[in-house]
């Protein structure tokens, strides 16, 4: 990586998303130590640092040629907020003027922070809230690790001896993390990189509705967990739910999933998340015929209430029929267990990202220009 040249219109590197491998090659493009990477990705991610002043152990020459070519931006925080079971969520700004949001789900001593790749999503998938609002772009890996950088930067300082407040990050926020396949593995690098956040393989998740070339291509690369949003045991009815399986079927992804599970070091399954939809996925003969689909497949199957957002017309199936659907399950040996819906009181809730608020922003736009309207035409009688 070669260092941005000096001028009026020089375009400083934003060291925030530079994976280790990145970061090595742009200081010694400066004609620096490869060690120097190690120090400054301790100071943005280990210290939330965001200025190079700050980098104590760090020539003070350094740190003024740093201030000339590079910078440290994360994303803008738009709005932070809390529900009632202790979910956070925040929704920030992009650049070009995008938000995309990142939900933080604490339960007990672990802390599953919920990660956005893309702005909108192309996948159209029928139950999520977030395929309705259409796809806008791919977030660069400074957008997707920042997401992290500022939640982390929410607890400090905290005490490093104890539980970190975020053991866990899982790729599935807004968007298909493996069509923006290149900025998420080099984000995922930086969440398991002990100089940066140091989360075990174990505990980041990349999550795929089906995009079976990449989950090849990922295999080669990485060795983080994986999740397939599954959502139907057949193709007839996943073809409706899940557009993408069109073009993979669900022998092809299975497959795939298989082979990037032998490829990997350790004993681990895949994670099949299953959204449960009245009258559509939820019967006793669904949950037979997902039995059988998956006998082969190293798995653990997480079943997840349909979140209702203004747009669809689904529900919620009933207590009764979840538990039915998880005792089929349970019965033929699985580990399926249900996700308690967290955080639908903010629109934080799986599939609702960024549903309500943009609602909200929209009306509270609405309500600003009738305001102005009006105080303009009072201005106007007045001076008449």
């Amino acid at each position: 990586m070669s260092t941005p040249q000096s001028g009026p219109e020089m375009v400083k590197v934003n060291l925030l998303g530079l994976s280790r491998r990145k970061m090595e090659d742009f200081f010694v493009a400066m004609g620096e130590k490869k060690f120097r990477a190690s120090q400054v990705i301790k100071w943005i991610h280990q210290h939330g640092v965001d200025d190079f002043e700050a980098m104590t152990d760090v020539s003070k020459a350094l740190r003024l040629r740093l201030a000339e070519v590079a910078e440290i931006r994360g994303p803008e925080v738009l709005l932070h907020e809390t529900s009632t079971d202790g979910t956070r969520k925040w929704v920030m700004r992009m650049a070009e003027g995008n938000s995309i949001e990142a939900v933080l789900i604490p339960e007990g001593e672990r802390g599953t922070l919920c990660v956005s790749s893309q702005v909108g999503c192309s996948l159209d998938c029928s139950f999520c809230s977030t395929g309705k609002r259409g796809f806008n772009r791919n977030l660069s890996a400074a957008e997707i690790i920042g997401q992290v950088w500022v939640a982390m930067r929410t607890f400090m300082p905290y005490d490093r001896n104890k539980e970190r407040p975020i053991t866990n990050v899982v790729m599935m926020g807004m968007g298909e993390p493996l069509l923006n396949f290149d900025n998420v593995v080099d984000a995922m690098d930086l969440m398991m990189d002990d100089w940066a956040y140091g989360i075990s393989k174990r505990r980041v998740t990349v999550s795929t509705a089906g995009v079976v070339p990449a989950i090849n291509k990922l295999g080669e690369v990485s060795d983080v967990s994986l999740a397939i949003s599954l959502h139907a045991p057949n193709n007839a009815l996943r073809n409706e739910l899940v557009p993408i399986n069109r073009k993979y079927p669900i022998e092809m992804l299975l497959e795939a999933t298989s082979n990037y599970l032998s490829g990997l070091s350790d004993k681990r399954k895949a994670t099949i998340e299953y959204t449960l939809i009245q009258g559509v996925n939820d019967q006793p003969h669904h949950a037979e015929e997902l039995s059988v689909l998956l006998r082969d497949l190293p798995c653990k199957i997480n079943l997840i209430p349909f979140n209702p957002f203004p747009e669809s017309h689904y529900q919620r199936p009933s207590g009764n029929a979840i538990k039915r659907f998880q005792d089929v399950l349970n019965r033929d040996g699985y580990v399926a267990t249900v996700r308690t819906p967290r955080g639908d009181d903010i629109d934080a809730a799986c599939g609702q990202l960024v549903g309500q608020f943009e609602d909200r922003t929209k009306r509270s736009a609405r309500y600003i220009q009738v305001q102005q309207l009006a105080a303009d035409a009072q201005n106007v009688k007045i001076l008449q």
